[in-house]
């Protein structure tokens, strides 16, 4: 073993480690570009390869599978020159371009070209997912406040235990209706959080000259939006469990924690709501 490895501390290896890793996944993405005008020309066989799958196992240790992947998206790519330019030159992997080819069009083309480069696979499962949703909401403007809200997904059922169940029946048998009872307390829970949001919200104006000076957010303001959101991210094509209080307006930009501006987000949705930040996307494009 090399003596200045084998001597090299932990920390420094692992950097190695994944210094060399990027760059590797970098040459395969731009490899795997390479193979549809290799396929066209059939430079394979000139040089003396039996296929194009031999081609790539042999020069980058890619597998059948992931070479008929990157031949076919090089054709559902066809009439979107944008898109098909991220595969052949090797700019966005090929699973991240998999991932979006079924809500590929031309026109939403750019706007998915932006997504792509600069979102997290995870993300872009997301982004999909929520474009295949979007037909639901239509006339509303994609992944904006119209995803935010509880209405249920289609096959949710309430997950009410046997006790609560037994209380409801009882007083459904004695004439009282469950369902005016049922919204007549969840109507007075929301009045509760939009009063005392209201509370919160009042006294930041009052005190308007004292700005944070932190992204931290005080217990007594994330107990509200809890109380109100509960576990789960707000979006409501989403039951991942949320990750990040959101500022709805950019908090450079409107240095407040007024609990109206805040949503509790899951990772990937934290995410997809900064690529609407021009800022972010021009910064995560220099990454």
């Amino acid at each position: 073993m090399n003596n200045a490895i084998s001597s090299m501390p932990d920390e420094n290896l692992y950097n190695l480690c994944k210094e060399y890793g990027e760059r590797a996944r970098i040459w395969r993405q731009r490899f795997a570009g390479l193979l549809p005008e290799v396929f066209k020309r059939k430079l394979y066989e000139r040089k003396g390869f039996c296929s194009i799958f031999e081609f790539a196992k042999k020069l980058a240790g890619m597998s059948e599978e992931q070479v008929r992947l990157v031949l076919n998206l090089e054709k559902r790519f066809e009439e979107m020159p944008r898109l098909k330019s991220l595969l052949t030159d090797g700019k966005v992997s090929v699973n991240k371009l998999a991932r979006i080819v079924s809500i590929a069009k031309r026109e939403n083309e750019i706007f998915l070209v932006n997504q792509v480069q600069i979102l997290s696979k995870s993300a872009v499962e997301t982004l999909v997912r929520d474009e295949k949703f979007a037909k639901k909401y239509e006339g509303q403007d994609g992944l904006q406040e119209s995803f935010f809200g509880s209405e249920s997904l289609p096959g949710q059922t309430l997950n009410l235990s046997a006790e609560v169940s037994r209380k409801l029946l009882e007083l459904q048998q004695k004439g009282i209706d469950i369902n005016d009872l049922l919204i007549e307390f969840l109507k007075k829970r929301e009045e509760e959080i939009a009063q005392k949001k209201e509370e919160i919200s009042k006294e930041i104006i009052e005190n308007q000259e004292e700005k944070p000076t932190t992204r931290h957010i005080p217990i007594s303001i994330k107990r509200i939006i809890y109380a109100e959101h509960g576990t789960k991210c707000s979006i409501k094509t989403c039951q991942k469990p949320s990750a990040q209080i959101h500022h709805v307006q950019r908090f450079s930009a409107v240095p407040s924690h007024d609990p109206h501006n805040l949503t509790p987000l899951c990772k990937e949705h934290h995410e997809l709501m900064h690529c609407r930040d021009l800022d972010y996307v021009e910064i995560r494009k220099r990454i």
